[in-house]
Formats: structure tokens, C-alpha cells, sequence
């Protein structure tokens, strides 16, 4: 092999990744797996996908080493290879969000106006220390189990309009989500202030706060 061919081999290893991760559903149950582990089916159903679609997808992931699996009798679970890929993913939306002018138009299309306040996680944690303001989880149960932030209640978002009166009148409440394109938070915070109760969502989500090193509880849900 000349020299020639073995540096082609080593960049085409590299683009390996690459073509996993070209796909926008890809990128997206990469999302949803950093929130923690999910079977193939219960990806399909949040990423609005048939499990014949999803598991192509994953197998040309899987094929990319970027996620693993496990079967438990007739089910496959998936998750991220290692936090590395966790933190690839993060990168990705940050030299998006640097380089392509076209993202912002398209996450105020998702997101909705700029409308809701948020809050940096130092003082989220300040606040939690304090005790002066609850901390909600508006994900799915399953992913609020997997991992929350210290001190966090699960309150799934179609749930929340339901389960107002749990939340005591008159302390601030702060939602959070799987990361700033996460639309739930926003939703949350908007339900919260038409009920007229005073809400904001931290800035980013459970993703960012993993990466920080800051804490993260994994418990089942009560």
C-alpha cells in the first residue's frame, strides 16, 4: 500500500461519522439517546418515524459505532457509544449556530417567538440550594428516569395543564427540556404564565448540564 492509499484509508475512517451522522432523523434520535437509553420502537414513536425506517437508521449508526445496543429477549435497546458522541453532537450545533445564518430563522419557525425568559444552570443551582423555586422536568417520564437535574419533579409536558394545582402558588417555577431546540420548556413556561403563574426555562437542558460535569439524579418515577 503506498502512502497515498493509507492516508485515504485513515480520512475515509473519518468520514465514516460523517455519513452517519448526514442525516437530519439520525441527528435527531441522536438527540433523543442522549437523554438515555430507548428501545427501537419507543425511538420511532417520539422521532414520528415506522421501526423500519428507525432501525435502518440505527443499524447505519450502529455500523458508525456512535451507538451500541443491548437485547433484553426480543427488544434491542440503543445508546449513545460513549459520552464522547454526546459531546460530537453538542459541537455540531455549535459551529451551526456560528456558521449557518439560516439555522436562527428556522429555530424561531420550531421554537415560536422569544418570548419566555430563561436562566443560566449557576443560577439554577444557586436557587435550588436556596429553596426558593421549584425545578420541573418537562420530558417523557422514561427520560426524566434516566437522568434529572438534582431536585427536579417530573411533570411531562401533557401532563402539566393537568397537574397545576401540585405546584404551589407563589414560587417561581424553571422548566427545563433535552436542550435549547427543545421546544417542550418553551411550551411549558407559556402554559405556566397563561395560568398566571411566574416561569422561566433554563437557557439549555439536560444535554449541557451532563457535559458541565454538574450532578444528575437517576431514579425511577414516583
Amino acid at each position: 500500500m503506498s502512502r497515498r492509499q493509507a492516508k485515504d484509508a485513515v480520512f475515509e475512517q473519518f468520514a465514516r461519522i460523517g455519513k452517519a451522522l448526514s442525516s437530519p432523523k439520525r441527528l435527531e434520535l441522536l438527540d433523543l439517546l442522549a437523554q438515555g437509553e430507548r428501545s427501537v420502537e419507543a425511538l420511532a414513536r417520539t422521532a414520528n418515524l415506522n421501526v423500519t425506517t428507525t432501525s435502518a437508521h440505527l443499524q447505519a449508526l450502529k455500523q458508525a459505532r456512535v451507538v451500541a445496543t443491548r437485547r433484553v429477549g426480543t427488544k434491542v435497546f440503543y445508546r449513545l457509544a460513549g459520552r464522547d458522541v454526546a459531546e460530537l453532537y453538542l459541537q455540531i450545533q455549535r459551529v451551526a449556530e456560528h456558521h449557518l445564518p439560516d439555522l436562527g430563522e428556522a429555530r424561531v419557525n420550531f421554537l415560536g417567538p422569544d418570548d419566555t425568559d430563561e436562566v443560566g444552570r449557576e443560577e439554577v443551582r444557586r436557587r435550588v440550594r436556596a429553596g426558593d423555586v421549584i425545578v420541573i422536568d418537562v420530558r417523557p417520564e422514561e427520560e426524566f428516569a434516566g437522568g434529572h437535574l438534582p431536585g427536579a419533579k417530573s411533570f411531562p409536558l401533557d401532563q402539566l395543564a393537568a397537574r397545576l394545582a401540585e405546584l404551589p402558588t407563589g414560587v417561581d417555577v424553571i422548566a427545563y427540556c433535552r436542550g435549547p431546540y427543545c421546544v417542550l420548556s418553551y411550551d411549558a413556561v407559556r402554559l405556566l404564565h397563561a395560568h398566571g403563574r411566574t416561569a422561566r426555562r433554563l437557557a439549555d437542558g439536560i444535554l449541557e448540564w451532563q457535559a458541565a460535569d454538574l450532578p444528575v439524579e437517576s431514579a425511577d418515577v414516583a
